[in-house]
This record gives C-alpha cells, sequence and structure tokens, in this order.
C-alpha cells in the first residue's frame, strides 16, 4: 500500500481499528488464483509477537483448501467517506482544489493457520457471540440453541487464524490540506451528520 509519511498511521490508532474490526476482507494468493472472502473477525492481540485475526468460512468455501503461496492478507476498513471541494476556504480563495477521498485502512499480512477442529472453532464462535450479544436485551447466547443443532452448525464451519507478521496501515484524513480546510471538512461532515469522520478529521 503507498503510505506517505503524513497519512502513515500510528501504532495506538493501528490497534483500535484492529480492536474495533467487525469484519475485513481475506485475501489469499493460491494455485488457482487470487481468492477473496468478507468475514467476521475477532482481533486477539496475545497471539503471537503481533497478534492474530480469528475467522470462520463455511466448510463448502474453498478458499481454506487451496494452500496460501507465501502471506495472506486481511484488508481491514475504518471510517470512509467522500470531501467536497467546497468545504474548503481556499477553494473560494483562488479555486484551485479537487474532490478526494478521506479513509482510515489496514492492510493485514501473516501466516494463514486453518483449524478444523470443532473444540477451536466452537471457542471462537462464543468469543465472537459474545462480543456482539454484550450489552443487548435481550442476549443471545450459543447455549440457547439445542446442542445436536450447534455442534451441526460447527461441523459446517472451518477455523482460520492469521497470525500477524506485519501490518501497512493508512489514516487518509485531510492532513494535508491547511488548517482552515481541515476545520471546513469536519463541518461539512458535521452538516451532513457524519460525527465519525468528523472526529477522525479532528484526530488526525
Amino acid at each position: 500500500m503507498y503510505v506517505p509519511a503524513h497519512f502513515s498511521a500510528g501504532d495506538a490508532e493501528v490497534r483500535d481499528l484492529l480492536a474495533g474490526c467487525d469484519a475485513a476482507d481475506l485475501v489469499t494468493s493460491t494455485p488457482r488464483g487470487l481468492i477473496a472472502t468478507f468475514l467476521p473477525v475477532l482481533y486477539d492481540p496475545s497471539a503471537g509477537e503481533h497478534g492474530a485475526i480469528l475467522a470462520h468460512v463455511a466448510r463448502n468455501n474453498d478458499q481454506w483448501r487451496e494452500p496460501a503461496a507465501g502471506e495472506s492478507l486481511f484488508i481491514v476498513h475504518g471510517p470512509d467517506a467522500y470531501v467536497s471541494p467546497s468545504w474548503y476556504p481556499s477553494k473560494r480563495e483562488h479555486g484551485r482544489a479537487v474532490p478526494t477521498w478521506n479513509y482510515l485502512t489496514a492492510h493485514v499480512y501473516g501466516r494463514l493457520v486453518v483449524h478444523d477442529d470443532p473444540a477451536w472453532v466452537e471457542s471462537m464462535v462464543r468469543r465472537l457471540t459474545e462480543r456482539h450479544e454484550s450489552g443487548r436485551e435481550p442476549s443471545w447466547s450459543v447455549d440457547d440453541a439445542p446442542p445436536n443443532y450447534i455442534a451441526g452448525q460447527l461441523r459446517a464451519i472451518v477455523g482460520l487464524e492469521l497470525v500477524i507478521t506485519r501490518i501497512e496501515a493508512k489514516a487518509k484524513m485531510s492532513q494535508n490540506r491547511p488548517e482552515a480546510d481541515r476545520a471546513g471538512v469536519v463541518d461539512g461532515y458535521l452538516a451532513e451528520g457524519n460525527t465519525t469522520m468528523a472526529e477522525a478529521v479532528r484526530h488526525a
């Protein structure tokens, strides 16, 4: 990924992005060519030297069967949105402005490990469920379903673990614009009700 120095995401920003990531694109290079699948994920910072991303796929999905050549890749998406030149005070001064896009993303590379193991898969599914059901009323638990039904569902999926080797992350949030233009971008996002992007630009 091309990352100019002024758009480089810091370690804390990357950790927050991965910790808050709910789903990501898994891309593997195989003898059949590139294969990609969008998957619910769970970041485990305690696994290995750089952490790991945990996921599962349908057993019928060939991606887990095809041996990955070299590193595999999870593409993690943070917030993103269009930037209108009309938000820049400098546009009104000289007109030299064009549209662009602000975004936060990370390319997470690593060694892909397949877990065709019901106990590992069940543990991961429980962790994933607890994450998304926490705070819900009523909340759902794996134990709410009949054991035989859950056992059948677990047999239909395979666990995946990307043991992270390196991360390339980019936070393009108008850092290359003058201060007045950045404030204009924040105001533009707020006017559209996009508080997430407004805060991301402020933070950057």
